[in-house]
């Protein structure tokens, strides 16, 4: 026991470097971003995806890539959220929650569309039951590209909103 003391001791804390900070934000995004003060409350809206960037960002918040480490944390009601992040084409039969969720979030809100489908609907652009892209029912401010995006990526678009 006293030599694994000793080794911890003079190995010292072994750490990744921190990532190079996010850029800057659009002028008018960055305003709002500034209110926010570093800590962002985010809502998770699934509008009709296939479930797999649910799944990316399960693992953003996970403990590998630990988005709360940067002030983002998910929280279970709209009306606490600063941050939305869409996935999916919005469907028909959500289009109205997701104009309600918006509604309800706090000022001032984030709108960050995750995945190729939230932006230009993807794989379901055309489909009978699919009112169109997160940009077609609420304004969005960021779009985090990929079928699904990585990790990282959503990461970094969270570092962008909280600036850290």
């Amino acid at each position: 026991m006293l030599s694994l003391l000793r080794k911890i001791a003079s190995v010292g804390r072994v750490a990744e470097p921190a990532p190079p900070p996010p850029e800057p934000a659009a002028p008018e995004l960055a305003r709002r971003i500034k209110a926010l003060r570093g800590s962002a409350q985010v809502r998770c809206v699934d509008a009709g995806s296939c479930n797999g960037c649910e799944i990316e960002i399960g693992q953003a918040f996970g403990p590998v890539y630990d988005a709360d480490r940067y002030g983002a944390r998910i929280v279970a009601s709209p009306r606490h959220a600063d941050v939305l992040l869409v996935t999916g084409p919005v469907t028909r039969n959500m289009a109205e929650p997701l104009r309600r969720t918006y509604a309800a979030a706090a000022e001032p809100r984030v709108v960050i569309a995750v995945g190729d489908c939230a932006i230009d609907c993807g794989e379901f652009a055309g489909a009978y039951g699919v009112e169109g892209a997160v940009s077609d029912v609420v304004p969005v401010d960021l779009a985090v590209p990929g079928c699904p995006p990585a990790p990282d990526q959503i990461v970094a678009a969270l570092r962008r909103v909280t600036g850290r």
